[in-house]
C-alpha cells in the first residue's frame, strides 16, 4: 500500500509522551510509525507516512497530544521552496478539492511568532498559482487549507523568516477538548492523588485501550484512570486496600468540604460522564495478594501505585503484627496493615501483569525516580514483558516519575514467578524503597535554602 504524507501539528506539553502515544495509536489501527525525515522530538510539526486518510482520522479520534492532522501538499525551508514543492504535487490529487462547485478557506498558523492581518493576506495571495476554482467561504467551507510556519523553538531569538513552511488540507482535529471536559476540577469524586485528565488519556492511549477491552487498575483510588479507558469503550474494574476510598466514605479531599457526600464514589464518577455501563466493579483487596482465578483476564493494566508521599503504601498484615497498626474504618471494618516497600509493589505488579494480561496486552504504570541516582538499570523487568516506552515527568529538581509501558510477549509459566530474583538484578531496585526519604530530604533542603536567602 502506498503511504501518503501527512503533517501532524502537536501540542507543546508532555513532550516526551507524544511519540509513544502516536506510535501506540498507529499500531492499534494496524499501521506503524514511519517518517521520511528524522523526527525532531520537541518540534510541534512532524511529517508522517500513513497508509490512508481513514487511519489518519482514526488516530485523531484518540490522541490528546496532537492538535490537528493535514494531508501534506508541500513544504520547504523558504517560501520559494514551498511553492516549488506545491507545483510538483500531483494535480490529480488536488483537483477533487478545488472544483468550481466547492467552497474553501485558507488558514494561517504560525509557531513562535504572531503575524499581522496584512502579512497573512499577503501570504495567502502568494498562493494564487494554485488552481482554486471554488468560492471562498470563511464560515462553513467544505475544504480548509492551512499554511503552517515554524519560527523555531527559541522565543528570545525569533527569525525574520520561518525556518520551515508547510501547506496542506485539513483532515481532522485531535481530542484536546477532553482535557477540559474531564478536568478533575469538575469531577464529582476526587482524592489527594487523582490523576490529571490529560495524563489519564495518554496512559489509556499508551495501553492501546480499545472498545470491549477489560481494563484493570490494582491501585484504583477514586477511579480516575478507569474513566479515560471507559471513554474509549473499555469495561473497567479495580481494587484498592482502602475501604473508605472504594466506598466514598470519610474525609473529603476538596477544600471547604469536611466529609464526603452520600454519592461520592467511583460509580458516580463514571455516571457523571455517561459511562456507567462500562463499570464492572471496584473491590476492597490487597494488590500483593491477587484475588483472581488463574488465567489471562485483562487486556490492559493501567495504574499509579502509591509512592508514599501523599498516601502511604500499605498491604494486609497478619494479626501477629502489632495491633497498633489495626485501623478502624467506617461501619467497624478493621484491617491490619503493614508497610509495603516500593520495590515489592513494582515486582508484584510486573508479576501480576505477566500472569493476568492477555498476550499483546499492556501494563502502563508510574515509577517514582530519585534523579541523581537514575539509570536505565533500575527499571523493573520481567521475562514475559517487553519495555515499550519510558517517559519522564518532572516532580521537583531532584525527583520525577516515569511512565513505563510494557507489553506481554511471552506466555507466563510457573517458573517465571520469581525469575527476577535469580539473576542478581533485584538489588538495584531496593533504592526505590527510600524514595520518600529522598523526596523529603530535597524539600527540607530547599526550605532551608529559601529561609537562608530570605535572611540575607
Amino acid at each position: 500500500m502506498a503511504l501518503r504524507r501527512y503533517l501532524l501539528l502537536l501540542a507543546q506539553e508532555h513532550l516526551e509522551f507524544r511519540l509513544p502515544e502516536i506510535t501506540s495509536l498507529l499500531s492499534l489501527y494496524g499501521g506503524q510509525f514511519s517518517s521520511e525525515q528524522e523526527i525532531r522530538v520537541n518540534s510541534p510539526f512532524w511529517i508522517l507516512n500513513i497508509p490512508s486518510e481513514e487511519m489518519a482520522r482514526g488516530l485523531m479520534k484518540r490522541t490528546v497530544c496532537a492538535k490537528s492532522i493535514f494531508e501534506l501538499w508541500g513544504h520547504g525551508r523558504s517560501a520559494g521552496e514551498l511553492y516549488e514543492s506545491l507545483k510538483n504535487y500531483p494535480t490529480d490529487k488536488m483537483l477533487p478539492y478545488l472544483q468550481s462547485d466547492s467552497t474553501y478557506k485558507i488558514h494561517i498558523h504560525t509557531f513562535n511568532k504572531t503575524l499581522t492581518q496584512a502579512q497573512k493576506i499577503k501570504k495567502i495571495d502568494a498562493l494564487e498559482f494554485l488552481p482554486f476554482k471554488g468560492k471562498v467561504n470563511l464560515k462553513t467551507p467544505e475544504h480548509i487549507f492551512w499554511i503552517l510556519e515554524d519560527y523555531g523553538m527559541n522565543p528570545n531569538d525569533v527569525p525574520e523568516e520561518p525556518i520551515h513552511l508547510y501547506f496542506g488540507r485539513w483532515i481532522a482535529d485531535g481530542q484536546r477538548e477532553l482535557i477540559e471536559s474531564y478536568s478533575v476540577k469538575k469531577r464529582h469524586f476526587i482524592g489527594n492523588t487523582s490523576m490529571d485528565a490529560c495524563l489519564s488519556f495518554i496512559m489509556a492511549n499508551h495501553a492501546r485501550v480499545k472498545p470491549n477491552d477489560i481494563v484493570y487498575d490494582p491501585f484504583v483510588g477514586t477511579g480516575g484512570l478507569l474513566i479515560s479507558s471507559a471513554h474509549f469503550g473499555a469495561y473497567v474494574c479495580g481494587t484498592d486496600i482502602d475501604y473508605n476510598t472504594i466506598h466514598g466514605l470519610g474525609k473529603a479531599s476538596r477544600k471547604n468540604q469536611k466529609w464526603r457526600g452520600p454519592d461520592e464514589n467511583i460509580r458516580a464518577n463514571l455516571r457523571q460522564y455517561g459511562l456507567e455501563k462500562y463499570y464492572l466493579d471496584a473491590l476492597v483487596a490487597d494488590s500483593s495478594r491477587p484475588i483472581w482465578r488463574k488465567g489471562m483476564l485483562f487486556d490492559a493494566i493501567i495504574t499509579d501505585p502509591p509512592y508514599g508521599i501523599r498516601e502511604a503504601p500499605r498491604r494486609m498484615g497478619s494479626q501477629k503484627e502489632t495491633v497498633k497498626s489495626a485501623e478502624k474504618s467506617t461501619e467497624n471494618h478493621f484491617f491490619v496493615s503493614s508497610s509495603y516497600h516500593l520495590s515489592d509493589i513494582f515486582f508484584d505488579l510486573l508479576k501480576f501483569g505477566a500472569e493476568y494480561l492477555v498476550m499483546g496486552g499492556r501494563l502502563v504504570y508510574w515509577l517514582p525516580i530519585y534523579r541523581p541516582e537514575y539509570t536505565e538499570e533500575i527499571i523493573p523487568r520481567h521475562p514475559c514483558l517487553k519495555l515499550i516506552s519510558n517517559c519522564e515527568q518532572m516532580l521537583s529538581s531532584h525527583t520525577s516519575r516515569r511512565l513505563i509501558t510494557m507489553e506481554k510477549v511471552k506466555e507466563f509459566k510457573d517458573q517465571d514467578e520469581n525469575s527476577y530474583l535469580l539473576d542478581g538484578q533485584y538489588l538495584p531496585y531496593r533504592g526505590h524503597n527510600s524514595f520518600r526519604e529522598k523526596y523529603f530530604s530535597g524539600v527540607t533542603k530547599r526550605i532551608a535554602k529559601e529561609e537562608k536567602d530570605n535572611q540575607k
